[in-house]
């Protein structure tokens, strides 16, 4: 009775997470959260960007402590093996890129630091919950081809952690250029540079190209519908970041850069 119980709540927490995507992107359309370049006041509450981060990001690192364990497979090397890259990612949004904005932050000697809504991060938080919990009992209970699908495990998990990584890559160098950039003061800048030449928002295309490849790599419809959240989620957002610089910068942002697909979007 119990496992039909948890399997339903599975079932209805992944159609509520595919049924979250249309509405976000929609919404960001017309609507930027008041963090960042896109700040402004009236929002309730603020706290440190950094503990934000922090909040918004643990359940990916403490969820899997509490829900792998109880999977059938908690000890097949397969599932660890799948599981580790998510876990390479949210190790360091949680952990090590907090640390990183509270570094740039503190070089920039301003005396206040523009903060960060609380009720985003707490919104963050439970998003990132649900998703944690449908990728994690996917990849340890769910899962059931780990010793039947006559070799494809390998190259489906080879193919998309070459994916995920060259995502990560990208998203891990716009972070620091970004975070460079910042730390010298003097307002915002045009980044420069790499990918930056060709996107407006390089952090965000990694992002999506990172879970882009774990949906490959663990060929499940959450996998998916955490790709298509993503998009869903960054996508607009991009858009919002381009619209800012070409207003801000007018004829000295450069107008062949798209705001975060190479050459589309």
């Amino acid at each position: 009775m119990a496992a039909f119980v948890e399997q339903t709540f599975f079932h209805y927490a992944l159609l509520s997470f595919y049924l979250l995507g249309p509405p976000t992107f929609i919404a960001l359309r017309f609507f930027q959260f008041p963090y960042g370049k896109h700040n402004r006041v009236g929002w309730g509450p603020t706290i440190s960007p950094p503990l934000a981060w922090f909040i918004m990001e643990s359940p990916s690192i403490s969820l899997p402590l509490i829900l792998f364990p109880s999977g059938q497979h908690f000890k097949n090397p397969k599932a660890l093996l799948l599981m580790s890259p998510f876990l390479l990612h949210y190790f360091h949004r949680t952990i090590f890129y907090p640390l990183r904005i509270y570094q740039s932050t503190s070089k920039q000697n301003t005396k206040t630091t523009i903060g960060f809504p609380l009720f985003l991060s707490v919104n963050g938080f439970l998003t990132q919950a649900l998703n944690t919990y449908l990728q994690v009992r996917w990849v340890c209970h769910y899962k059931s081809d780990y010793d039947s699908d006559g070799g494809l495990f390998w190259w489906k998990f080879f193919g998309g952690l070459v994916v995920f990584l060259w995502g990560m890559r990208i998203n891990m160098w716009a972070d620091t250029a970004l975070l460079v950039l910042k730390s010298e003061n003097g307002g915002y800048k045009v980044p420069r540079g790499g990918w930056f030449e060709v996107v407006t928002c390089p952090n965000y295309l990694g992002e999506i190209v990172e879970w882009l490849g774990w949906a490959v790599m663990t060929w499940s419809w959450g996998g998916l519908g955490f790709f298509l959240y993503t998009c869903s989620n960054l996508v607009p957002r991009a858009c919002a970041s381009h619209k800012w610089y070409l207003e801000k910068f007018g004829e000295d942002y450069p107008k062949n850069r798209k705001a975060v697909i190479p050459f589309i979007v």
